[in-house]
């Protein structure tokens, strides 16, 4: 397949470039960099106002149809956005689940009246999304999710917990499977429900991370309520409509997640120049290996998007996690290779961390959060090399 940017598509990125220079000025330029990983605490509110400004000047959703708020942009052009934004150390987005994931299950799976509702406030970032997925008992096996939620007139009325809930702090509203049939088990039964988060019936409790920090939360439902028309695909049938989710979540995105990786590696390599272990031909080979394995995720994500472009996805996104966490995690380690004992030091006290300290502490999650490691092997395992399925209850 043809990887490579057509003239109209260089002119694209001539164009995302010079509104990026133009406009991360100001009270915006101070944030550059800041976000993402292990540090979404930093100026949230500052973020939301960039995002909204992208917004204003169409910048957000550019995949999406013309109809509901997007720009209905080719992939290429898509991946462009996201690696330009990234090359300018813009602040990470406040609005991933929502537009990366949400918005798009809206599209194929909503109601006229859901996607009336809830599509504009995407595109303007004016409500923000968590998912509510994983529960104590229930992460990578997402069919045996236990809170359940109960049709009580013209409203669910929902029970249990979920739990490694990312930004549900700063949520507005919830997309979160649920069981609705008493009896019901494993894939049967199960609701796509949203869930406003602002009401008595929701606690949010934030779960301190080794980064000191908490960006993931617990998140319970005490009688907590939706009304009945937030349901998407019909009652019963949400195992499918997550299951489109999660065909989404693996988007453009990660082509600008990975010239983040890149910027990453290199600040790796001008410590270890500054501390001398560049010389150390371990480190070295260490060096050169992350730098070849980081081209092969590449090209590896642009053939995988293509594949999704033409409507012929198949495992790709499971090889993709597998690469890209293991090899975060891996130059998590080699920054703190190269700086030998000083990388154990805080940078500041009580427990102040710097950048390379912080990715080395979250990536340790990555082979984790979005399908862990197991899960996406066995998907590879039953689906390319034919291996007989686990054993399921």
């Amino acid at each position: 397949m043809d990887l490579s940017y057509s003239a109209e598509d260089e002119q694209f990125r001539a164009e995302v470039r010079e509104w990026l220079a133009d406009n991360l000025v100001g009270e915006f330029a101070a944030i550059k960099g800041r976000g993402g990983s292990g540090r979404e605490h930093e100026f949230h509110e500052e973020r939301v106002a960039w995002n909204q400004h992208l917004a204003k000047h169409g910048w957000t959703c550019l995949g999406w149809p013309v109809e509901h708020g997007g720009r209905d942009l080719p992939l290429f052009q898509q991946v462009i956005f996201h690696e330009e934004y990234a090359r300018a150390n813009a602040p990470a987005g406040v609005n991933h689940l929502g537009e990366q994931l949400l918005g798009p299950t809206l599209i194929a799976h909503g109601t006229e009246e859901q996607k009336r509702r809830f599509l504009p406030g995407i595109v303007n970032v004016t409500e923000l999304w968590c998912q509510g997925y994983s529960e104590p008992g229930a992460g990578s096996d997402l069919a045996a999710v236990r809170s359940r939620a109960e049709l009580q007139g013209d409203e669910w009325v929902i029970n249990g917990q979920k739990v490694w809930t990312s930004l549900a702090h700063h949520s507005d509203w919830c997309f979160a499977v649920v069981r609705t049939e008493p009896g019901s088990r494993r894939h049967a039964g199960l609701s796509y429900l949203l869930v406003p988060m602002d009401q008595p019936g929701v606690e949010v409790r934030p779960i301190l991370q080794l980064t000191g920090t908490s960006e993931f939360n617990e998140v319970f439902f005490d009688d907590a309520r939706t009304e009945a028309g937030l349901v998407v695909g019909e009652p019963g049938a949400g195992w499918a409509v997550a299951m489109a989710t999660l065909g989404f979540e693996r988007g453009v995105s990660t082509i600008g997640q990975q010239v983040g990786f890149a910027r990453e590696l290199d600040d790796v390599v001008e410590t270890a120049r500054r501390v001398g272990t560049i010389d150390d031909p371990a480190i070295a080979d260490r060096i050169a290996q992350a730098r070849v394995e980081l081209e092969v995720m590449r090209i590896h994500a642009l053939r995988t998007l293509s594949a999704y472009d033409s409507g012929s996805s198949g495992p790709e996104a499971s090889v993709s996690k597998l690469l890209w966490a293991r090899w975060h995690r891996d130059l998590g380690e080699l920054a703190m290779a190269v700086r030998g004992p000083e990388a154990l030091v805080a940078a500041g006290a009580p427990y102040e961390l710097d950048d390379q300290q912080t990715n080395f502490l979250f990536s340790r999650a990555d082979t984790i959060y979005g399908g862990s490691d197991e899960i996406q092997r066995n998907i590879i395992a039953e689906r390319v090399l034919g291996l007989p399925k686990e054993p399921r209850p």
